[in-house]
């Protein structure tokens, strides 16, 4: 039986409903049976999928597309004060709810595990969503990405656990209260909220203290921001810390990553016994966001060893090395990853997993605030690849800040020796692509923005 949709919740009105996050909250509600209703600025496959549900989708942003009976205005931190339909709520008096705490209401009396971290939360929750259901649990999941297997970002499950990408970048993670809640890394990023470490530390600590009496916090023992957050709040003493990764003074301790191609065997040493399990995706980040996986699962009381053959049933997310095609010998895979740490994670990932390949990159810097204080360390980062493609700046939410280029990137890529081309339009890259791939090459999209777009035109270049 569904639990009960909370008043505001009703007939809410999400404003950029099309979002990964947005539209999550939007289909488990549909499902509870509310009437949702949203706009979003463009026509999409998630839009089409919302209206499946029984959910109004209007394209673009009018105040007429706000219902005078709506219960609440749902909008995240990217909506901004003059949207139309949030300047209508106000004439109208009806309730604004950020999407953290709308996605809180859902988890209200469920056993809930929210994943946290700068990196690899999609992953790491999609892992968990994925064995749970394969265990039979039927869980319900919220996460910011789609599964390839279920092909959706949330689901409305029968059963008493809900699994939350928590994200730190706007604080929202600090609204929920896990029964286990995973940290998987800590390092500064979201420059247009954290002005420094103190205050990604702080945060993620108030994250922490949300974990309710008795539960637990599953942490990495290897990531020096995650070490240092465990000795803040190693007094609470109504938490109980569980650590993962491949120190020796980890709880759940990564004993051997034997890579496999494009899959690895992970073996781990828990509660004095050795558990070897498959992890269906390439790389050492991805095998150890598997074993956080497996120690948030324990502390809910589900058996290892069964979670650790379920986690083997997890085949990637939409936009996580996923592989879109291949066309004339050339392998084309699209990446998400925008932080220097992620893109560095990505591409060791696809060194070790297709050894003796080229590998060429288009990469498009997301955000301005971001590659103002990290340009200098993504252009180190494609100093992995063999060639690279540097597009503009994705702007998302941002206003454009003066002085701030992807010539950033590019100009730290070349003096750390990469060879890097800067193309500003992105209707001339697939053609630029087709002039450098050779057979046997693997070209990585890499992004959080619209660069995503330009797999299917790379493949059909190539074909051509």
């Amino acid at each position: 039986m569904a639990p009960a949709v909370p008043g505001a919740m009703e007939r809410p009105h999400f404003i950029g409903i099309g979002g990964a996050g947005m539209s999550g909250i939007a289909k488990i509600l549909a499902r509870r049976g509310a009437k949702v209703a949203g706009s979003d600025a463009k026509e999409s496959a998630t839009a089409e999928a919302l209206r499946a549900l029984g959910v109004t989708v209007h394209i673009g942003h009018a105040a007429e597309h706000l219902a005078d009976d709506a219960t609440s205005v749902v909008v995240s931190s990217a909506i901004r004060a003059d949207n139309p339909e949030l300047v209508r709520a106000a004439e109208l008096s009806v309730p604004v709810v950020h999407r953290s705490d709308a996605l809180a209401s859902l988890m209200t009396g469920l056993r809930s595990i929210a994943v946290a971290g700068t990196h690899g939360k999609t992953t790491t929750t999609s892992m968990l969503a994925v064995a749970l259901t394969e265990l039979g649990l039927d869980p319900s999941y919220a996460i910011g990405g789609d599964l390839d297997g279920p092909g959706t970002n949330a689901r409305h499950g029968d059963g008493d656990i809900f699994v939350a990408e928590a994200d730190e970048s706007d604080r929202s993670f600090q609204k929920y209260d896990p029964e286990v809640a995973i940290v998987l890394n800590v390092e500064l990023d979201h420059h247009a909220n954290y002005a420094s470490m103190d205050e990604i530390y702080e945060s993620f600590e108030t994250f922490a203290g949300k974990i309710v009496p008795g539960g637990t916090l599953v942490i990495s023992a290897d990531q020096a921001g995650a070490v240092e957050l465990t000795a803040k709040v190693r007094d609470r003493s109504s938490v109980k810390i569980v650590t993962y990764g491949e120190s020796e003074a980890a709880d759940v301790r990564v004993h051997k990553i034997t890579p496999r191609g494009l899959t690895s065997e992970v073996t781990v040493l828990l509660d004095g016994r050795l558990l070897t399990f498959t992890v269906s995706v390439p790389g050492r980040h991805y095998a150890l966001n598997a074993v956080a996986a497996l120690a948030a699962g324990v502390a809910l009381g589900i058996p290892a060893h069964n979670l650790a053959s379920a986690i083997g049933a997890y085949t990637g997310v939409k936009r996580r090395l996923q592989l879109k095609g291949e066309a004339a010998g050339v392998q084309v895979i699209d990446s998400y990853a925008h932080h220097p740490t992620e893109m560095t994670a990505d591409l060791e990932a696809m060194r070790g997993a297709a050894a003796g390949s080229r590998l060429l990159v288009v990469f498009q810097p997301h955000l301005f605030s971001r590659t103002q204080e990290l340009g200098t360390e993504m252009g180190q980062a494609l100093a992995l690849a063999d060639a690279s493609v540097v597009l503009d700046i994705y702007p998302a939410r941002e206003d454009p800040i003066p002085g701030i280029t992807s010539g950033l990137i590019t100009d730290a890529a070349r003096a750390a020796g990469a060879d890097v081309t800067a193309v500003s339009d992105k209707a001339a890259v697939p053609e630029v692509v087709a002039g450098m791939a050779k057979p046997g090459d693997l070209v990585l999209t890499m992004g959080a923005g619209d660069v995503t777009d330009l797999g299917p035109d790379i493949l059909a270049r190539l074909s051509s």
